[in-house]
């Protein structure tokens, strides 16, 4: 008995390793327990005595799950030891697998990184969590955080991913983009009860007819939450639970697929997902943070993003998610430019969106050169003489203002290179079939070797039916159906679709049901893998030749359309920010329709929508038209991401001052972008267009200097108050007055802060 007590020591001080207790991992402020069995038993807020717990003590969570999509089955850790020499962590599972594991505490964060699983025995994807919290507050769906930000609990809890195959969500969420809808969530009970037919977790599909995104929105009450991921989520009874997940991207596999899963006009489609080789979950890692909360963005996560060589970009000198980088941009109406630019500069703003020309649609035939290579085409419209993007951009960079177009990421157009009237060999495709007959040029009966999944019309989203089509060979074929008995044909078919030429083709001649956008102008197939890294590169192109330094990608769900989700999104926007550096291209602004996983590092604001959908000046709501501006504040204030006003508030002859000092208060205290909507003709026939210059210009000078004190923007965001700020006698000096019935009745001494 000695010799094996003995042995056991000598074996414990050799490797560092024990199987049985537990292991505490800790941060500046932040402590976890992980037991035996592999699961998180204790996470703290260390920074208060005595520590506050935050685990579920009925509920732990696994370090890492295991998943088998195939079986649709998870695997749960039932047996772990620790190696305190190498940091490992070596987890068992039911189906035989062992995982390691590297725990490595960082000063702000816990990283865990898989290093190992073997044998996989089915397992092509890994989940790390699901992270149970007894946080009841705020969840950011789309990051991965459970915020309470009480003044009484003061606290957040949160993950990131470290690479790029690590995705926000759950491995079983098909395509890997979690689906859009509202969640029951009441974020303070007391407050907003929920009525009885209600419940906490619950899933409501979104509002509207499934074509119209404005109808989306449909639901004004707060316990309402507006999701369009489930990184983070609640249970039943209101607690948020955080989930990442890395899949091995390297196997075939289907998905039947759609983003808005319960909507008419978007079910699912099948889709037989590519292949991406040497994309594996090994080496997929996270990093587990908490801290208080009111300093998780600036402290905490920022550290990690730099620690950890995340993207961060910058814009003058600060970080796209500081608060104090925040400002509006310019988007234009009219194409009228001879003073956009002098407007842009005497708000204070830094960026026009040209959205009146139209959208930008990549095109491998041109490059970069959408203007010519002579940059003949002018479609910058100015009294004294058309300009092209480079002469206007170059104009513009001497204001040191940003010039940009809107696009369709990554939809290839009728027209263009890769779609027609030649198309590539290298678009995505939903279905590979066998042509079982040989073809003319003229055949319209075309035979298949199995009609599943062939009746779907193209694309999970508004099933277009002009868009259903087939490529065979060069040709495109449009077609409606397919007939239910042997032999299996295509049906209504329209040869020489968008202009492709119709020709021969030959019995077992590979046919390939196309991967599409939908119509509205965004009429468009989809590039496999290999051709969207190529159309990333024509983004970064485009930038560098025009001198365009700013995005507004419209059909951002185009990315997903893959079946890779988040994935296929980091894996376009690294692709084009690493090429843009290449070109000497240091900063690419971008706005899109919403935010996700994918594009939360890179992306600097979200101005999509506007109007009185978004706010409403006269009524003073967030969306008096739908709930879209409560549910985009709601959303991107608990994933740490700008609010935004969208496309709003034109200047125009009946605006006044007073609004925009309303516009501008509620801008800085809720941490909110928007994009100013000018015409030359409206501005100019304002007659307060110098007095609203110039309370716009004020408060954006105040907002740079990080100027407003905590206690100052709680109050900004009370729609009915009326405020003016004014510049003060000092340099970096201002004053707020609180204004009843026209009046000055307090004031509120500010100065630019100290760094």
């Amino acid at each position: 008995m000695l010799k094996k007590i003995l042995f056991f020591v000598i074996t414990l001080l050799v490797t560092g390793c024990t199987s049985k207790g537990s292991w505490n991992f800790k941060t500046d402020y932040f402590e976890i327990e992980v037991n035996d069995k592999g699961y998180i038993t204790s996470m703290q807020n260390t920074t208060v005595s005595p520590c506050r717990e935050f685990a579920i003590e009925d509920k732990p969570s696994p370090v890492l799950s295991l998943y088998n999509s195939g079986e649709k089955e998870y695997y749960y850790p039932f047996h772990a030891a620790f190696n305190s020499q190498t940091n490992i962590l070596t987890v068992d599972y039911p189906n035989g697998s062992v995982a390691e594991i590297a725990m490595e505490p960082k000063g702000k964060y816990i990283k865990m990184t898989l290093l190992d699983l073997s044998p996989r025995n089915g397992v092509d994807d890994v989940q790390w969590g699901r992270y149970n919290t007894n946080i009841t507050n705020l969840f950011g769906d789309i990051i991965g955080v459970a915020r309470d930000t009480s003044a009484t609990v003061n606290y957040a809890i949160g993950v990131l991913a470290l690479d790029d195959n690590t995705i926000g969500g759950s491995s079983d969420v098909e395509g890997d983009a979690g689906p859009t809808q509202y969640v029951v969530h009441s974020p303070d009970p007391k407050l907003y009860p929920l009525p009885d037919n209600l419940h906490e977790g619950q899933e409501i599909p979104l509002g509207g007819d499934g074509i119209s995104d404005v109808a989306f929105f449909a639901y004004k009450e707060p316990y309402y939450r507006f999701v369009a991921a489930n990184t983070a989520m609640v249970d039943e009874q209101g607690r948020v639970f955080i989930q990442y997940h890395s899949r091995n991207r390297t196997l075939p596999r289907e998905v039947c697929y759609s983003l808005l899963p319960n909507k008419i006009n978007n079910e699912p489609n099948h889709i037989e997902v590519e292949p991406i080789p040497g994309v594996d979950f090994i080496g997929s890692s996270v990093a587990l943070w908490g801290s208080p909360d009111d300093i998780a963005l600036m402290d905490v996560i920022q550290n990690i993003v730099l620690s950890e060589g995340l993207p961060y970009p910058t814009v003058n000198g600060k970080w796209v998610k500081d608060p104090t980088a925040f400002v509006p941009d310019v988007i234009c109406y009219g194409n009228q430019y001879d003073s956009i630019i002098s407007y842009a500069d005497r708000l204070g703003f830094k960026a026009i969106s040209a959205y009146d020309l139209g959208f930008v649609r990549p095109d491998r035939n041109v490059g970069g050169y959408i203007d010519g290579k002579d940059f003949s085409k002018k479609p910058f419209t100015c009294a004294g003489g058309n300009m092209s993007h480079k002469e206007f951009t170059d104009k513009a960079k001497e204001k040191n203002i940003l010039v940009g177009r809107a696009n369709i990421t990554n939809a290839l157009a009728p027209g263009t290179k890769d779609a027609s009237p030649v198309p590539s060999d290298s678009l995505c495709y939903q279905q590979k079939r066998v042509l079982k007959n040989n073809l003319s040029a003229t055949d319209t009966i075309i035979i298949v070797d199995d009609p599943k999944y062939l009746e779907e019309i193209a694309s999970w989203e508004g099933h277009c039916k002009n868009l259903n089509m087939v490529k065979i060979g060069k040709e495109l074929i449009h077609y409606l159906g397919v007939s239910d008995t042997e032999p299996y044909r295509l049906l209504n078919v329209t040869r020489g679709y968008w202009n492709t030429e119709a020709s021969s083709h030959s019995t077992n001649d590979t046919i390939y049901k196309l991967q599409v956008t939908l119509n509205y102008g965004y009429d468009g197939v989809i590039p496999n893998m290999a051709l969207q890294d190529e159309i990333a590169e024509v983004y970064a192109e485009i930038a560098s030749v025009n001198g365009i330094r700013y995005y507004d990608f419209d059909g951002f769900e185009f990315f997903w359309n893959s079946g890779h989700g988040y994935y296929s999104t980091k894996r376009f926007l690294r692709k084009m920010f690493e090429h843009a550096k290449e070109l000497g291209v240091d900063y690419i602004r971008f706005t899109g329709a919403g935010f996700n996983e994918g594009s939360w590092h890179y992306q600097s604001i979200n101005n999509a929508g506007g109007g009185k959908n978004l706010y409403d000046t006269e009524l003073r709501v967030w969306g008096s038209t739908t709930s879209q501006g409560k549910d985009a504040r709601d959303q991107c204030f608990a994933n740490f991401f700008p609010i935004s006003f969208g496309s709003n508030f034109p200047i125009v002859e009946t605006s006044t001052v007073e609004t925009y000092e309303h516009v501008e208060a509620m801008s800085v205290g809720w941490g909110v972008t928007y994009a100013l909507k000018l015409s030359q003709k409206d501005v100019e026939s304002c007659p307060q267009k110098e007095a609203i210059f110039k309370a716009i210009r004020t408060w954006e000078d105040a907002r740079r200097a990080d100027a407003f004190p905590k206690e100052i923007k709680k109050m900004l965001t009370n729609p009915s108050y009326d405020w003016r700020l004014e510049e003060g006698v000092e340099k970096d000096t201002w004053v707020l007055y609180r204004m009843i019935d026209g009046e000055k009745a307090q004031s509120y001494p500010l100065k630019k802060a100290s760094k």
